[in-house]
């Protein structure tokens, strides 16, 4: 799935930098079912993180309906750069599904 999923971000965003992660092991649903994507696309110059993750949305496609939760971080180079290159750690899943 990851290689699914970062395939649609490269055809739909052409970013200059993409990271795919499968965080699953981290929630109480099991493999395969929640990822974090960091993504650094000038196609997200000017636009609010709103409509930067319908642009990621966009690109995904139906692939939004294979996996439960997609952790995003949207940044231009220059915001990246500002970042030290670096996204933000996932917390833990704290439980509360019904899967627990």
């Amino acid at each position: 799935m990851i290689d699914t999923i970062r395939n649609a971000l490269q055809q739909g965003l052409a970013p200059d930098h993409l990271d795919v992660a499968d965080e699953s092991h981290m929630h109480s649903r099991g493999q395969n079912t929640h990822y974090k994507a960091t993504i650094v696309s000038d196609t997200f110059q000017g636009l609010s993180p709103v409509r930067r993750h319908q642009a990621v949305y966009a690109a995904l496609g139906e692939l939004m309906g294979r996996f439960h939760a997609l952790a995003l971080h949207t940044y231009t180079a220059q915001e990246w750069a500002q970042r030290a290159d670096q996204a933000p750690d996932s917390p833990r899943c704290e439980g509360g599904s019904r899967f627990d």
